[in-house]
């Protein structure tokens, strides 16, 4: 597994090397600490959550897979960037219902400062419970008397780009020999909606809900990927899952531009 450091400056092109004895390209030897990676699907995820519908919806295992994950330190005079170059799969439901965000790597050796921007793409396993997928969702929804376990595979790729995490604490600032975390945060209340919020808010509005993934299930089980899903929703709802995929990831609160082609 490599772990890269990358620093640009305004005269271009100065160094790339491992993070293992970083230094800066006259030698000097750069301030570190250790900046951890965290995947975060939020108490949605972790407690269960109702849809905008009414659907009582609990997560056994949620499979997401990164690959590129970069995080930057940018300013006007130099980009420092910590890369992970391999491909990761967690499992964002993983742990009780208080458990942390998910650790996704540790990087022991990254410079010091301000880690302001945090980019990372989604795509295909090639290996393990979510081979040939980027994003599988697995539970169980209940409503009234019907009970359906689902599993619903994603296999479109993302790529999201993203600034500073937004929330109630500061996040990415790494002081010489301490600790710092990152946060990649995926709102999958975007997908369902909220059902302890107004229906005219904007996530619900929005929000496909459960009620048309609902309708396709067969003895009390779901079990679909995007190309039946295009085929079997309404041309409306297929738009609205879309959508709510493109806008999947944040950093806390903070929005990210997703710079894939939707196709």
């Amino acid at each position: 597994m490599r772990q890269k450091l990358v620093i640009l400056g305004s005269l271009g092109f100065l160094a790339i090397g491992t993070l293992w004895g970083c230094a800066t390209p006259d030698n000097k030897t750069v301030p570190s600490g250790t900046l951890q990676i965290r995947a975060n699907g939020e108490d949605f995820v972790r407690q269960g959550f109702l849809s905008k519908d009414g659907w009582n919806i609990s997560f056994d295992h949620l499979y997401v897979t990164l690959a590129d994950v970069a995080v930057t330190q940018s300013n006007p005079d130099v980009d420092t960037s910590v890369v992970l170059d391999t491909v990761k799969t967690v499992d964002l439901a993983a742990g009780d219902a208080n458990a942390d965000p998910i650790l996704v790597h540790e990087f022991t050796d990254a410079p010091a400062g301000r880690y302001n921007a945090l980019s990372w793409k989604m795509v295909k396993a090639t290996s393990g419970p979510a081979k040939g997928y980027v994003l599988v969702m697995e539970g169980t929804a209940i409503k009234s008397s019907q009970v359906i376990e689902f599993a619903i595979a994603i296999d479109r790729e993302y790529a999201y780009s993203c600034g500073e995490f937004v929330g109630e604490q500061r996040k990415g600032i790494l002081s010489p020999g301490g600790t710092a975390e990152v946060e990649a945060t995926f709102h999958f209340d975007h997908i369902f909606g909220d059902g302890e919020a107004p229906p005219e808010e904007e996530i619900n509005i929005g929000a496909l809900g459960f009620a048309p993934l609902a309708a396709l299930a067969n003895n009390g089980r779901l079990e679909v990927d995007m190309a039946t899903l295009k085929q079997s929703l309404s041309p409306q709802d297929y738009q609205k899952l879309q959508k709510t995929l493109i806008s999947l990831g944040h950093v806390g609160e903070g929005h990210c531009q997703e710079t894939l082609t939707l196709h």
